[in-house]
C-alpha cells in the first residue's frame, strides 16, 4: 500500500509543483480513531526536501456534516488571523483518497502524558494556559462568513439528537442532559469554532505551542463551547489543573482577554464543561458505532465504547452524585480455583493473561502504529477479564436496583428521568445511577474513579 500511496503522492505534488517532486518516504502515523495519517517525505529540484503529513479518510469514516473544503478553508482564516496552523498545500477527494488533506510538517509533540509529565516540557507547561487563551481568542475574532460552507451548529441540540439517535438508555446521560437544558445560559454571537480544541490536538515544541491540529468538526458556533471543551475532564488527563491539564481556568481566560476575547462567568463556563463531558460521551459511542453497525474493524473504535461510562461518571460527579472513589482491580487478584475445572493448565485466566502481556510487552516492535494498537488490544482484554468475572453479580445487583425504584428496565428509568416523575426520589435515583456506573467502570476502567472533578 505505501508505494502505491507513494506514487499517488508523486503524481499529485508533481501536478501542483510541477518539475520533478518525487516522494521518498512514507510511513504511516498513530492517529486519531477517524482518519489515517501519514509522515510523506518528499525530494524537489526546487531546493532542500518537504516534510508533510497527508490525512485521509477511512471508507465510511466521515459523518455527513464534515467536509475537508470546509476544515481546509477555515485552517487558512485561521493562520491568516495569527494562529499556528499548518500550511495547507491540498485537499480533496478521490486523488489521494475518499476525502484529504495535504499539509505542512509541523515539529512537536502531541501526547498528552508526554507533554503533562515529562521534564523536557517542563519550563513551557506554566505557560500554555494563558497561551492557549490568546490562540482561542484569535480563532473566535475570525469572520465565520470568511469560510464558506461553515455548518451552523447549535451545541445543545446536536448532541440531544446524537443521543436519540442512538435509541439506548442512559440514565447517568439523561441527568446531564436534563440540567443542561434547565440551567441553559443566554446566547452569545456566533464565532468560528474550533470544535476538537484539546489537548492531543496541539503540537507543541520545548519552547511552546507549535500548531492547532484537527479541524475536522469547525463549525459556526458559540464561542465558549471551545473554552468549555479544553476544560473538559477528559483532556486533563489525570492533571488537577483544569485547563487542558496544564493551568488554572484564571490563566486561560486571562490569556483569552488580553487577545481581545471576552470569558465567561464561572457558571456559564461550568455549563461548557459539563456539555464537554456529556459531548465525548457520545462521540466514543459514535466511534463505537462504527464498528458495530458500520463493519470497521478497528480495534481502537471497539474499545472507545466502553469509555462511555468514564464521562457518565464524571457527570454525576460534576453535578454532585458522586466523589473520587477508589476500587481494587479485580485482575490483581491471582487467585484462580483450578480445582473447579477439568481442563489442562494454563487456565483460560492463565491464557488471556499470557496474550495480553504479550501484546503488552512484544507486540508491534519496531512499528509505532502496530504498537499503538497492541497496547490497545491488551486493554480490550483486560476489559473482557473483568467482565467475565463479574457480568453476572453486577446484572443481578443492577436489576435489584431498577426493581427497588420501580422501574422495568434503564429505559423505563430513563423516561422518567425525562418527565420528572421521579423527582420526589432523586437521591435514590441517583444513588442507583451511580452505583451502576461504578460498577461498568469496575470492569472497564477501576482506575478512572479515583480521579478528582
Amino acid at each position: 500500500m505505501t508505494e502505491a500511496l507513494a506514487s499517488a503522492v508523486t503524481a499529485r505534488l508533481r501536478a501542483l509543483w510541477g518539475g520533478e517532486a518525487e516522494v521518498t518516504g512514507v510511513r504511516p502515523l498513530p492517529g486519531g480513531a477517524s482518519r489515517e495519517c501519514w509522515d510523506v517525505r518528499v525530494r524537489t529540484n526546487h531546493g532542500p526536501g518537504r516534510h508533510l503529513v497527508l490525512l485521509r479518510d477511512v471508507s465510511r469514516a466521515r459523518l455527513p456534516d464534515k467536509n475537508v473544503a470546509v476544515e481546509a478553508a477555515a485552517m487558512t482564516a485561521a493562520r491568516l488571523a495569527g494562529v499556528p496552523v499548518a500550511e495547507i498545500y491540498d485537499y480533496g477527494t478521490g486523488a489521494l483518497g475518499p476525502a484529504y488533506l495535504l499539509m505542512e510538517h509541523l515539529d512537536g509533540e502531541t501526547i498528552p502524558r508526554r507533554l503533562l509529565r515529562d521534564e523536557a516540557y517542563a519550563a513551557v507547561r506554566p505557560g500554555l494556559a494563558r497561551r492557549l487563551g490568546e490562540v482561542l481568542a484569535r480563532i473566535h475574532q475570525v469572520d465565520p462568513d470568511s469560510v464558506p460552507g461553515l455548518p451552523q451548529v447549535e451545541a445543545l441540540g446536536q448532541v440531544t439528537q446524537l443521543y436519540q439517535a442512538f435509541a439506548e438508555p442512559r440514565p447517568a446521560l439523561e441527568i446531564g442532559l436534563r440540567w443542561l437544558a434547565e440551567h441553559r445560559p443566554a446566547p452569545v454571537p456566533d464565532a468560528l469554532v474550533h470544535g476538537d480544541f484539546r489537548t492531543g490536538n496541539l503540537m507543541i515544541g520545548a519552547d511552546g505551542l507549535h500548531g492547532v491540529l484537527d479541524w475536522e468538526l469547525t463549525h459556526r458556533g458559540d464561542p465558549r463551547q471551545d473554552l468549555g471543551w479544553l476544560c473538559t475532564k477528559a483532556w486533563r488527563f489525570g492533571s488537577a489543573q483544569p485547563a487542558g491539564g496544564f493551568g488554572a481556568r484564571a490563566d486561560l481566560m486571562a490569556g483569552y482577554a488580553a487577545a481581545g476575547g471576552t470569558p465567561p462567568d464561572e457558571e456559564t463556563q461550568r455549563w461548557w464543561e459539563l456539555y464537554g463531558t456529556v459531548r465525548w460521551a457520545l462521540l466514543c459511542r459514535r466511534q463505537a458505532e462504527r464498528y458495530l453497525a458500520e463493519d470497521e474493524p478497528s480495534i481502537e473504535l471497539a474499545v472507545l465504547g466502553r469509555r462511555v461510562c468514564e464521562q457518565e461518571y464524571d457527570i454525576l460527579l460534576a453535578l454532585g452524585y458522586a466523589k473520587p472513589l477508589t476500587v481494587p482491580d479485580p485482575l490483581d487478584n491471582d487467585a484462580i480455583d483450578h480445582a473447579a475445572t477439568p481442563h489442562d493448565r494454563p487456565s483460560a485466566p492463565e491464557l488471556l493473561r499470557a496474550v495480553r502481556n504479550f501484546l503488552s510487552t512484544e507486540a508491534g516492535a519496531g512499528d509505532p502504529l502496530v504498537r499503538f494498537h497492541a497496547r490497545v488490544a491488551a486493554n480490550a482484554l483486560r476489559i473482557a477479564e473483568r467482565e467475565a468475572l463479574l457480568a453476572a453479580a453486577h446484572a443481578q445487583r443492577h436489576r435489584a436496583r431498577l426493581a427497588a425504584l420501580g422501574c422495568a428496565g434503564d429505559a423505563d428509568l430513563c423516561a422518567r428521568i425525562r418527565d420528572g416523575s421521579l423527582d420526589h426520589r432523586f437521591g435514590e435515583v441517583t444513588e442507583a445511577v451511580r452505583a451502576a456506573t461504578v460498577d461498568k467502570l469496575t470492569v472497564a476502567n477501576p482506575g478512572h474513579l479515583s480521579l478528582p472533578g
